[in-house]
């Protein structure tokens, strides 16, 4: 199933910075830092078990913390406690910045919106992945109940660092299972940094 989305040519210029900035990412240096971290985007899920078959199983985050919390937080069971969540958080590369956290209100549960966002407009959000095998992993993507196909696997290019040359990648699009939009990208070349002048990447 296809859903709308912007035009082309302002997604390209996002997936550019987005993909561009994640594909060479390291520390700031000491001189360059500024006095706070980014550590971790939480996303409101309706069911976890489905979410970590999208996030954990098909696209290889690791888990770094599942827990149910209850208050009180003596409470022995969901049936004692005034209210309770389960929170689950991962990690790509990183387990200080970048992380992703997931909750699921168990108790009171939450309604789903009858109107949920829709992809790229003003108040969503766009994950941006970088993976080795784009198709292999958007293929398995597309299977999990609920993901939305935006847009297939497309080779474009960006224009290089400074103008020079240009950055291939293989493009892909689709909406996890709760309606957030993802970019499935791999980028083409060993360093992105030297553009088309770099080694074709494993593909």
């Amino acid at each position: 199933m296809r859903i709308h989305r912007l035009p082309l040519l302002l997604l390209c210029a996002m997936g550019s910075l987005l993909t561009v900035t994640t594909a060479v990412a390291a520390p700031v240096g000491e001189a360059e830092r500024v006095p706070i971290d980014l550590r971790r985007t939480t996303l409101i899920v309706r069911d976890m078990e489905t979410s970590l078959r999208f996030y954990r199983d098909v696209l290889g985050l690791k888990v770094a913390y599942d827990q149910i919390i209850r208050t009180p937080r003596d409470a022995a069971s969901d049936a004692a406690a005034e209210r309770s969540l389960r929170l689950v958080l991962m990690q790509a590369n990183d387990d200080f910045i970048g992380m992703i956290g997931m909750i699921q209100y168990l108790k009171p549960v939450k309604p789903v919106p009858a109107t949920p966002a829709e992809p790229f407009s003003i108040g969503s959000m766009v994950f941006v992945f970088n993976v080795k095998d784009a198709a292999g992993k958007f293929a398995a993507a597309r299977e999990v109940p609920g993901v939305k196909v935006v847009d297939e696997p497309t080779r474009t290019t960006y224009p290089g660092y400074g103008g020079k040359g240009v950055i291939p990648v293989l493009v892909s699009t689709l909406t996890d299972p709760d309606g957030y939009a993802i970019e499935l990208n791999q980028l083409l070349v060993e360093n992105p940094r030297t553009g088309s002048a770099g080694a074709p990447a494993e593909k």
